[in-house]
């Protein structure tokens, strides 16, 4: 309902500015720091004050009076409170926010005729997922998401790297190698029993014997070459070690759970011929020069140039992904990637040379991302591995499962859960824990994950907001009937906490809005947190359950719409609600 009534807000004070005289340029609405009673209040005064020769106070007065709210279905009036103006909901605002809440599908916004691709993740398929990048795949679920939520056709997209050296590399190696020259794989996953080649092959091409080095190198080469003259056995032979290794990949991912709408093969835009019109393209244009045996691209503003065919005349990872690009900005309305920071300059060569092809690049979005890193001591390591997701995932679980049984064994198990519930829970705090604390930070940032922090239930934590779903399940199921929120008289819910409740979850669709607009899917996690807090001040100070019948009833509506808002939200932070904790 903040949607709608902010719509109200901006008409009635665009028409006052009117009445006033004053433009309406700005109009300055913002959400009100501290006043329970307003949802909204505009700046508008300060911006208005020295053409109007008047202190900012008298002029949001004038603003006040001339502010017609007759029209008006969610603002019940609109007063100054210093240089504020601040707007205050009416009743029908509070029945329309309990209406809306306790539907499923609260928080979507229309739909949209705008279509999305978000590209993420798309590791090199030559071993497990790294828990280096494991904010990929976190951020760029929860970005699609949001998306979703706000109203766009999104379409998840993994972008499979099957034509470079690295994979080249693979394929060799798994034909080359015994298995009975390898160690163990460490888990029995694709991924860990192909990774084994890999390591395999790369220390052999740095410290093998010369001769059989130089003999490796050309058979590598030869791979690359077949793959891009579209040499089918070439493509077999990619292809057996690299399905393999994705597939492992993708049960990681599973694990999250990062689902994906397709995985593009990258020697599509080979085998297709569409990397070769981008070569035929780039070398005509003012921009090309050929330099140290390979075709560049000399890019204005870009401090290094962009190899784009080699001498051997095979193309490079960029190049393709200029076709590939292509391909995405001929099917949809934007496409968004997700990339590491160590990525930044790849992405600034491709947007300069799509733009020098002639493509609107303002469609394009990329998110670029730090590390996340794990505290001294934090995890054990494989020696030369590092750690890998999967060891992040199950120490994450291991973990909330111990707190979980520490939790039920300080208190009567009157829950009377079983271990499969405890498993389930276990799963669902853990993996929660992993990905809030990786979504609630700035992608910029780089984290530091630390398991006190994520698995803590009295902090702000995944934790934290998964309680306020299973404690409002819990209200709910003792209740056992719920009423209709048409039915209940909102006047009754007077206090603070109450409203301040209500408050919040009126803002989520507002808050969806805000996330997708500028792609920050940790302004949902913050909203969140703020949720948690509103309801549980909510349930430290207002008896649901042995509060009189109509307040009772009101209460029950407003913890009905509480746990649908919680539950959409958790939702879109790809994190489960669970019933009970």
């Amino acid at each position: 309902m903040l949607l709608e009534l902010r719509a109200e807000a901006e008409t009635g004070l665009t028409e006052a500015l009117d009445v006033l005289g004053h433009p309406a340029d700005d109009l300055g609405i913002e959400r009100p720091p501290d006043d329970v009673d307003a949802v909204l209040a505009s700046s508008v005064a300060f911006r208005l004050a020295e053409a109007a020769s008047r202190p900012p106070p008298a002029v949001a007065a004038n603003l006040a009076d001339a502010f017609d709210t007759d029209g008006c279905e969610y603002i019940e009036r609109v007063r100054a409170r210093g240089p504020y103006l601040n707007v205050i909901p009416s009743e029908r605002y509070a029945e329309a926010t309990l209406a809306g809440a306790v539907q499923d599908g609260y928080g979507h916004l229309d739909r949209r005729e705008t279509s999305v691709v978000v590209e993420h993740t798309s590791a090199n398929p030559t071993g497990p997922v790294h828990v280096g990048r494991a904010r990929n795949p976190i951020i760029g679920d929860a970005i699609a998401s949001v998306l979703e939520y706000a109203g766009y056709d999104v379409e998840r997209h993994y972008y499979v790297n099957n034509a470079g050296r690295q994979v080249a590399t693979l394929a060799w190696a798994y034909e080359q190698f015994d298995e009975t020259a390898l160690p163990d794989p460490e888990r029995d996953k694709p991924d860990y029993d192909l990774v084994r080649y890999y390591r395999k092959g790369t220390t052999f091409l740095e410290e093998g014997p010369e001769a059989a080095v130089t003999e490796a190198e050309a058979e590598i080469q030869s791979i690359m070459r077949g793959l891009e003259q579209g040499d089918e056995t070439a493509y077999d032979r990619v292809s057996v070690a690299v399905e393999a290794t994705l597939s492992g990949m993708r049960e990681t991912l599973d694990r999250l759970p990062a689902p994906f709408d397709e995985f593009v093969r990258e020697t599509r835009f080979m085998r297709d011929g569409s990397t070769d019109d981008v070569v035929a393209r780039l070398k005509t244009t003012d921009h090309a020069v050929y330099e140290e045996d390979a075709w560049q691209l000399d890019l204005p503003g870009i401090e290094k140039n962009l190899v784009f065919l080699r001498s051997d005349g095979t193309s490079l990872y960029t190049t393709r992904d200029l076709a590939h690009h292509e391909w995405k900005l001929d099917r949809f309305d934007r496409a968004v990637t997700v990339l590491g920071e160590d990525h930044e300059l790849q992405a600034r060569q491709l947007r300069a040379t799509l733009d020098l092809l002639g493509h609107d690049t303002d469609r394009l979005d990329t998110i670029h991302f730090s590390w996340v890193n794990l505290p001294e001591g934090g995890m054990s390591t494989r020696e030369g591995t590092g750690v890998d997701l999967d060891d992040l995932l199950d120490e994450a679980v291991r973990r909330a499962r111990a707190e979980v049984e520490q939790r039920l064994d300080g208190r009567m198990r009157d829950d009377d859960l079983s271990e499969a519930d405890i498993d389930r829970i276990a799963r669902q705090v853990g993996i929660g824990a992993v990905r809030y604390d990786i979504v609630a930070r700035q992608p910029r940032k780089v984290i530091t994950f630390e398991w006190e922090r994520a698995l803590d239930f009295e902090a702000q934590s995944a934790p934290y907001v998964q309680y306020i779903h299973a404690r409002a399940s819990g209200i709910l199921a003792e209740a056992g009937a719920t009423p209709a929120p048409g039915a209940v008289d909102t006047t009754t819910l007077t206090t603070d906490a109450e409203r301040t409740l209500l408050r919040e979850i009126a803002r989520f669709p507002a808050v969806i809005e805000e996330a997708a607009d500028g792609l920050e899917p940790h302004l949902i996690a913050t909203y969140t947190r703020e949720f948690a807090e509103a309801f549980n001040g909510f349930y430290r100070e207002c008896p649901v359950l042995d509060a009189p019948e109509e307040t009772r009833r009101a209460r029950l509506a407003l913890v009905a719409a509480a746990r649908t808002t919680i539950a959409n939200a958790l939702d879109v932070l790809g994190i489960a609600a669970p019933d009970s904790m």
